[in-house]
């Protein structure tokens, strides 16, 4: 990975606008700009120089790990040590020094408590979401490694088949895929499996229960795998028992919604523009009110992430933003239908990553 020029182009954008400093706390920013994968740390960037903090619990990970940036191993907090070391940093008598906070991820009493920490020395602003916006485009390393976790986690929709089977438990095969995706080589999840059948299927979010899938039914599979850091999102929905036409006419016209969506997917077009492929298709088949959430959002570092694939969305797509798209039709206490893939966009338009069929698949 390119640390030394994420950290530069950080520093550019630092100029910019008008900071001196950056307090880096989000982890996964802190790993996207140095490389550090452990759970206690914070990184400092400023014009000149990068400073990563730690406590001792991390001195030989933090050494191996971290690129671009000096390693300070603590004895207070990270967060204490970097204000610390901030105060020895003043300009001369008269002017303070500008800090940015990543306000957005410290809790409403760390962001107060470190701003009194900081504002007798320094002017202390909230800052934009610069690294976030750096992390929308992937380069050409993360891309390979979000299809490698895509093609990973798509493998495991064949251990869902095998295991969905009427009186079978939602758990029971979550469980079984979740183990398949560790013996694949997984760090871990994306997110809490979601297997979601019958009625259930009707829930957006309906992870695994003790619900056991009914004879006749959708069931919804949302899943996904972390692989060296990167995360994949997908979800196809399967029927069991024997659909009749209203069941395979929801289906289709997901499919057919899901479709246009990923054909909007190009360069300039706007995430709104996405949404609305999707939103118009469901709506011209009469199924549009029970469309109750976005289209699809980003996948990086984080199963969430920037760019959100939504109406009002203004955000252009540009070449090496990887997203989701998911379009879901949800009737109360009957069913529900999902299809998602990952797809990035390219020079031209846009790759689907997913490799897996889309048909209406009857266990």
């Amino acid at each position: 990975m390119d640390h030394k020029g994420r950290l530069q182009r950080l520093q550019h954008a630092l100029s910019e606008h008008r900071l001196d400093s950056l307090l880096v706390s989000h982890l996964p920013n802190v790993r996207y700009l140095c490389g550090f994968t452990g759970s206690s740390g914070l990184l400092l960037v400023t014009q000149e120089k990068s400073v990563f903090f730690t406590d001792g619990r991390y001195t030989a990970q933090a050494r191996a790990e971290v690129r671009g940036a000096r390693v300070v191993i603590a004895r207070q907090a990270p967060l204490i040590a970097a204000v610390a070391f901030l105060k020895t940093k003043r300009k001369p008598k008269g002017t303070r020094l500008t800090v940015g906070l990543d306000g957005e991820h410290l809790t409403v009493s760390a962001a107060s408590r470190l701003a009194g920490e900081l504002e007798s020395h320094f002017r202390v602003k909230e800052a934009p979401a610069l690294v976030e916006q750096a992390r929308m485009v992937k380069d050409a390393e993360e891309i390979e490694r979000l299809r490698a976790a895509v093609l990973l986690g798509a493998s495991l929709f064949d251990v869902a088949l095998k295991t969905i089977r009427p009186g079978v438990k939602e758990t029971e095969v979550a469980a079984e895929m979740e183990y398949a995706a560790r013996k694949a080589g997984a760090d871990q999840m994306s997110f809490e499996t979601i297997i979601a059948s019958g009625e259930r299927s009707a829930l957006p979010h309906g992870r695994a229960s003790e619900a056991a899938i009914p004879s006749d039914g959708f069931v919804v599979c949302d899943f996904g795998v972390i692989l060296t850091g990167y995360c994949s999102d997908m979800t196809r929905t399967v029927y069991v028992g024997s659909p009749g036409d209203d069941a395979r006419a929801m289906y289709e016209a997901v499919r057919e919604a899901q479709q246009a969506a990923v054909e909007a997917v190009r360069p300039g077009s706007r995430l709104s523009e996405v949404d609305g492929a999707a939103r118009k298709y469901l709506k011209k088949n009469g199924l549009g009110r029970y469309f109750s959430h976005s289209t699809g959002h980003g996948v990086g570092l984080e199963i969430h992430e920037a760019p959100r694939v939504a109406a009002g969305q203004a955000e252009v797509l540009r070449p090496g933003m990887v997203i989701t798209i998911e379009p879901g039709v949800y009737v109360p206490g009957k069913w529900g239908v999902r299809i998602e893939d990952m797809v990035v966009v390219t020079q031209q338009g846009c790759e689907v990553l997913t490799p897996t069929s889309k048909e209406l698949i009857v266990v």
